[in-house]
């Protein structure tokens, strides 16, 4: 396969799908895979980079069983447990991400779902935040109705995160109280309301390189257009606690891999960077044009400010679109597709 005239096929609007052979995705040369993603990046997505900050509104005593997390109950990794914080703390949080230039910020709660009275207390401070500051919200929670999708809509969130994590074929052997149906019924859920889906997943958790395209495929098939990729940080007390680290080339593949595949989408870089060197600087050279960053977020290993630093010396756009004229602004990479669904 010839990786080049491939990515500028792709440029000019060819996309791979299911059924395609694409094991040549494994094999090619990484450094060609590497040019033609960020060629594609440059292309479709433009030099702008989406950091996005996230806070724990509660943490621990989750009762799915999702053999990476340490936050899961059924795990032994003594994480801090406590119950919904106090919504002054999590609104100075995001002031002070609005201050250093982020574009948007996320309440993240362990759990199936949020509790009655904690989802009143996140609808009210998602209302006090939207009144009060500039920075998208967006909101992880696991798993809700329509209605409070609804609310949470109208309260002033833009976007849901909900990871389908790995392939079809692989999700039983991480997690078996819920089903990848169950994320995919979510995942349309939110998109019908209209919000925003993010959603990608996790790698070196024992899957192959089938079951990475495969979770490509299906993130395009969902029209989703933030997809954080993860690389496995083994936590001691999970059942994944002895999985050998992905190698950086690894990682770097599977960027690669996931722009080819998903070419307008926000590739974004999430937890793991740690695996790479310079903080995992690389991977936008690859086809990253999105990341998590965060001064809270301890599997960043560096802050709002250096993360900018850097992006800025790769010569990207870290200005965010709540900045920018209506007119200039990105949002439309965020929008439900209907016809994804």
């Amino acid at each position: 396969m010839d990786i080049e005239k491939l990515a500028d096929e792709i440029i000019a609007g060819k996309r791979l799908k299911r059924g395609d052979d694409l094991s040549f995705l494994i094999t090619a040369d990484l450094d060609q895979m590497r040019d033609g993603a960020d060629r594609i990046r440059k292309a479709l997505c433009g030099d702008k980079v989406d950091l996005c900050t996230i806070i724990s509104g509660r943490g621990g005593r989750c009762g799915e069983n999702c053999k990476f997390c340490a936050q899961s109950a059924h795990n032994h990794t003594h994480c801090d447990e406590f119950e919904f914080r106090d919504e002054n703390e999590i609104i100075e949080e995001a002031k002070s991400n609005q201050e250093e230039g982020v574009d948007r910020f996320a309440i993240v709660d362990s759990g199936y779902g949020p509790s009655d009275a904690d989802f009143e207390k996140i609808i009210h401070v998602i209302e006090r935040m939207h009144k009060e500051l500039k920075i998208e919200l967006c909101c992880s929670l696991g798993f809700m109705t329509s209605e409070q999708f609804h609310r949470l809509h109208m309260a002033g969130v833009t976007g849901i995160h909900n990871n389908i994590e790995t392939s079809r074929r692989f999700f039983p052997h991480i997690c078996t109280t819920h089903t990848f149906d169950d994320k995919i019924a979510n995942i349309k859920r939110a998109q019908n309301e209209g919000l925003a889906v993010c959603s990608g997943g996790i790698i070196g958790m024992g899957e192959d390189w089938d079951d990475r395209i495969d979770m490509a495929i299906t993130l395009n098939e969902l029209g989703i257009r933030s997809i954080p990729v993860n690389s496995l940080m083994p936590i001691k007390g999970t059942p994944l606690e002895d999985r050998p680290r992905l190698t950086e080339d690894d990682i770097l593949r599977t960027i690669a891999i996931f722009r080819f595949i998903n070419p307008e989408a926000d590739i974004r870089l999430a937890g793991g960077r740690a695996l790479m060197a310079d903080n995992g600087r690389c991977t936008f050279s690859s086809g990253a044009s999105a990341s998590i960053t965060g001064n809270m977020l301890t599997t960043s290993g560096s802050t709002i400010k250096q993360d900018k630093e850097m992006l800025a010396e790769l010569g990207r756009d870290t200005t965010p679109d709540w900045e920018r004229p209506e007119e200039d602004r990105w949002d439309y990479k965020y929008k439900y597709r209907e016809e994804a669904v």
